[in-house]
């Protein structure tokens, strides 16, 4: 349970769980993020599922291609679809991750990760389907003649599976980031700008902290200063006047 903790541990630095745009690039730590080993794992598996139907899938029966799942030429073709689809979406993850840490935007970074949330749920249950599909017709289909392929074809099988788990972890990856969000880093920058700070201080909002009153408006002062002064003139010149 320590080490699936350990796997799936999220840095909380920045944005869904990434660093703040804009630094260093190192290739090492990169190479030893969670999200990259295990989508490696996925790039790996999946040249293998496809790579052995690909290679020993097939054979010549009566004149034409026969499949040596059982026959099934659709087991073949699914396994290899699901293998190829695979390799391509690790590839484009992992050029994702590289991005991810570049993106700025918060909302580019949460697109990101429900995208990956999404595809590596799919992904996980058509491998699922892979799994059960190509053992059932391998469990049902005679011996290949001389042996040839027996082995690749239980190969993919055995892979299908590992693929399962592989990709499960990168859901439950994108899920943990998904839940972290924006965090505290990104908060409204309306509380944190010192400009919006001095356009509120400049209306004379500001609490006092001692009787919990507001102080008056910076306004107020000059205009009854200036009533006060018209009073006094007005009431000379009436003295003059009598």
């Amino acid at each position: 349970m320590d080490m699936l903790n350990q796997i799936l541990s999220i840095n909380n630095g920045g944005a869904y769980g990434g660093g703040k745009a804009g630094g260093a690039f190192d290739p090492l730590t990169f190479a030893m993020k969670p999200q990259v080993v295990i989508r490696a794992l996925c790039w790996l598996f999946s040249v293998v599922v496809f790579g052995c139907i690909s290679s020993e899938g097939w054979t010549e029966k009566d004149g034409k291609e026969y499949c040596l799942y059982n026959g099934d030429g659709m087991a073949c073709k699914y396994g290899n679809m699901v293998g190829v689809f695979g390799f391509l979406a690790s590839m484009g993850f992992m050029a994702g991750e590289f991005l991810f840490e570049r993106m700025s935007s918060v909302k580019s970074r949460k697109r990101y990760v429900m995208a990956d949330m999404g595809f590596s749920a799919g992904w996980t249950f058509m491998y699922f389907v892979a799994f059960l599909y190509l053992w059932s017709q391998w469990s049902s289909s005679p011996p290949p003649p001389l042996g040839i392929g027996a082995g690749s074809m239980k190969t993919a099988i055995w892979f299908c599976l590992f693929s399962i788990v592989s990709w499960a972890l990168c859901a439950l990856m994108a899920y943990k980031r998904f839940l972290i969000g924006a965090g505290d880093e990104f908060t409204s920058a309306f509380e944190t700008d010192p400009a919006n700070v001095v356009h509120q201080q400049a209306y004379g909002y500001s609490m006092d902290n001692d009787n919990d009153q507001y102080s008056a408006s910076p306004f107020s002062q000059p205009q009854q200063g200036g009533m006060d002064q018209q009073q006094a003139a007005g009431m000379e010149y009436a003295q003059h006047t009598y």
